[in-house]
C-alpha cells in the first residue's frame, strides 16, 4: 500500500530569463515500510521534490498525496533532515531536539520525556547543554535526526544527509538510521532518502527511483532485492551500481531525454 504518491508532478520556477522547468510528469510511490531512494544527475531536483513531497512548496502540475489525502502546505506527518544540520547555533542540543515539540504545543513534562528518549535513541545523551559549534558534524546530523524523530513521524525525509561527513562517519550514521527505521517501536514507517551517492542508494535502499538531467523524469524505479547488511563489494552491489549509473549516463546523454 502507497503511503505518499507523486502523480504527474511537473515543477517550473519563473526567472529574468524566463520559466525554468526542473522536473516535468514526475510519477511514483512509496510504500508502507519502505525506505525509498531518490538518485539522479546534480541539478536535476531531487530536493525540489522532497520540498514538495513535505509540502514546503507547490507543484506547477499533478498531484502529491500522503495515506490518499491531497498534500496541501506542510504535512505534520512527514519531518526532515537536510544536508546543512539546520541547527538553531543559539540553542543547546536539547533545545534543539525540543523545537518541533513545543512548535506542536506539547504539555512541558511530555517534552522533556520525549526529548529524553530520542537524545538516548540517537547517541547524545551527555550533550545536552553543548551548542551546534562545540559538535562534529556527525553530532550535529545526530541532533538533526533526533529532531527529525522526536515528533514520531509517519515517513522521514532525508536530504542528501551524509554528504557533508568523513567517509567513516557517514558509513557509521547510515548503519543506525537502518537500525532506527527496522525498530518497530521507533519512527518512522517509510524512510525517502534523496542522494547523489549511488552506492549510498543501493546500500540501503529497497527501491531507488533514478530522475534524468532536468527537466527531470523517471528514468526506472529499480528494486533492490539484496539482504542487510549488504556488503560494498559484492557482484551484486556492483551489478546495481552499474545499471543505475548507466540509466543516468545514457538517459542523461539520450537525444529528448531532457
Amino acid at each position: 500500500m502507497s503511503i505518499i504518491r507523486v502523480e504527474h508532478v511537473d515543477k517550473a520556477f519563473p526567472t529574468r530569463h524566463g520559466t525554468v522547468t526542473v522536473m516535468r510528469d514526475v510519477t511514483f510511490d512509496v510504500q508502507d515500510s519502505e525506505f525509498l531512494a531518490i538518485t539522479g544527475p546534480s541539478g536535476c531536483g531531487k530536493s525540489t521534490l522532497l520540498r514538495l513531497i513535505h509540502g514546503l512548496e507547490t507543484p506547477t502540475a499533478g498531484d502529491l498525496e500522503f495515506r490518499g489525502a491531497p498534500i496541501r502546505g506542510v504535512c505534520p506527518q512527514m519531518s526532515m533532515v537536510f544536508q546543512s544540520f539546520a541547527l538553531f547555533p543559539w540553542l543547546t542540543v536539547q533545545e534543539n531536539v525540543a523545537f518541533g515539540l513545543e512548535a506542536l504545543r506539547w504539555d512541558p513534562e511530555r517534552i522533556r520525556a520525549q526529548v529524553e528518549r530520542y537524545l538516548s535513541v540517537t547517541g547524545l545523551v551527555g550533550f545536552e547543554e553543548a551548542y551546534p559549534r562545540e559538535l562534529s558534524g556527525g553530532m550535529r546530523q545526530r541532533v538533526g535526526l533526533a529532531r527529525a524523530l522526536a515528533v514520531e513521524p509517519g515517513v522521514l525525509l532525508m536530504d542528501e544527509p551524509f554528504s557533508a561527513l568523513d567517509p567513516l562517519t557517514a558509513e557509521a550514521l547510515r548503519e543506525e538510521v537502518l537500525q532506527l527505521w527496522r525498530d518497530p517501536a521507533l519512527p518512522p514507517e517509510s524512510v525517502l532518502l534523496v542522494t547523489h551517492n549511488i552506492e549510498e542508494a543501493i546500500l540501503m535502499a529497497d527501491r531507488v527511483v533514478v530522475l534524468s538531467r532536468r527537466p527531470s523524469h523517471v528514468l526506472e524505479t529499480v528494486p533492490i532485492p539484496l539482504a542487510r547488511p549488504r556488503d560494498r563489494k559484492s557482484p551484486e552491489v556492483y551489478e546495481l551500481m552499474d545499471r543505475v549509473y548507466s540509466l543516468i549516463t545514457e538517459g542523461s546523454a539520450r537525444p529528448g531525454s531532457g
